[in-house]
């Protein structure tokens, strides 16, 4: 059954239809706060290993010498959707359902994107904070998160497309394709943290546009890193007493060859019924749909060993993995994954193109990949957080909070 939001705090917005809710009509102090910690978590989109040596953040600094911070690993395909989801309920892509920002639903032979809170199959880490009296707050800078993890948020609200009330409180509304859309996020995480501290927890939700867009070592993803690390540092100012928890969901990495899997099979004599790429969401001028990732469905079973070669011949094709051993090694849900999965090398993507291979002389920034796995995981400020042995994926960053 889906939970929906409160009724009286949910409102509609725009061909979207994101779903969000004011911050009015509470006082401070009117409502009773739960004497559960508060709770901070910041799901840091794209935010790898390789993009945190290379800046200068001194509150993050600040959490390695007086917190817990480990790098560990994202969750196969390395792309938003399955990552968020995992980190949001804690559990793997087997027991929540969400295999890719895109799915295939096989009966009814309809691709689409993943932005149904239908498709979600486990809790929210908002419902588990609801059994024990938390109020949460869903603030993301995509549209997509909020459509599909917001079961259970007090609060849910995102920076793409925001209510009037909150454009009055933050200010105008950001480009998605800017960096400077997720400081307008963090400032209305800060503003929550705030004026509403009846929330006890606060799930961010960053995009990785910057991180498409520059290189670790570019002047303008320092830029950007400095100054998310700073507005980090307001969100600490203003509630000392929280814990805050960060991690991401993948790392990025320059691409130079893409194929499109249909052409190429096609071209062969073995059409396919569908192939995409597991990255495909709406931003596509961030990546033009390509990810180093791709499901692969077989027109004709008898079809699977001709494919198998086709696609395994392929220069930067690493692996091709049938439905029941991806399954099995990766932890997703057979049900909702390709008849093959298959993994491009560090520099190859899969989408779809006008021709079966287009290459990208300067790079395409992007994801999906083994190559994209190395994340940080920050615990800071948490009174009853496990010790460092616990956390291993980005996974297990909030799935001990709130159990039952």
């Amino acid at each position: 059954m889906i939970v929906q939001p409160n009724r009286r705090t949910v409102i509609k917005y725009g061909a979207a239809a994101a779903l969000t809710a004011g911050l009015g009509g509470i006082l401070e102090g009117q409502e009773k706060k739960s004497a559960l910690q508060r709770t901070v978590v910041i799901m840091f989109d794209g935010f790898g290993v390789d993009y945190l040596e290379q800046s200068k953040m001194p509150v993050l600094d600040q959490w390695k010498r007086a917190g817990l911070y480990k790098p560990v690993k994202g969750l196969m395909p390395s792309v938003t959707n399955i990552n968020n989801a995992s980190i949001c309920c804690g559990v793997w892509p087997e027991v929540h359902g969400i295999t890719g920002n895109t799915y295939f639903d096989e009966q009814r032979g309809i691709e689409d994107y993943t932005e149904s809170p239908d498709l979600l199959l486990a809790p929210t880490l908002f419902e588990r904070a609801g059994r024990k009296g938390v109020k949460s707050a869903l603030l993301s800078s995509k549209a997509k998160t909020i459509t599909f993890l917001l079961r259970g948020a007090e609060i849910v609200q995102t920076a793409e497309n925001p209510s009037p009330e909150w454009v009055q409180k933050i200010g105008p509304v950001q480009s998605i394709y800017s960096r400077e859309i997720n400081y307008w996020l963090m400032a209305a995480a800060i503003d929550v943290l705030k004026n509403r501290p009846d929330i006890g927890c606060v799930y961010i939700h960053t995009t990785d546009y910057p991180m498409h867009t520059w290189a670790p070592d570019a002047p303008e993803s320092k830029e950007h890193l400095a100054r998310m690390d700073e507005l980090i540092g307001q969100a600490m100012h203003v509630a000392p007493d929280a814990a805050f928890l960060v991690t991401a969901d993948h790392g990025m990495n320059a691409k130079t060859l893409c194929w499109d899997l249909e052409r190429v099979c096609e071209a062969r004599g073995v059409p396919l019924r569908k192939a995409f790429s597991v990255g495909r969401d709406r931003y596509v001028k961030q990546h033009r749909g390509c990810s180093g990732g791709a499901y692969v469905y077989l027109k004709n079973p008898q079809d699977a060993d001709r494919v198998r070669e086709i696609v395994s011949s392929l220069k930067g094709v690493e692996h091709v993995i049938a439905r029941d051993v991806a399954a099995r090694d990766y932890k997703l849900m057979k049900s909702r994954i390709g008849d093959f999965v298959v993994w491009g090398d560090k520099d190859t993507v899969f989408g779809e193109m006008d021709m079966e291979r287009v290459e990208f002389p300067t790079g395409l920034r992007s994801h999906g990949s083994l190559h994209e796995l190395d994340i940080p995981l920050f615990v800071y400020n948490a009174k009853n957080a496990p010790s460092g042995d616990y956390f291993s994926h980005n996974l297990d960053l909030a799935r001990w909070l709130y159990k039952a």
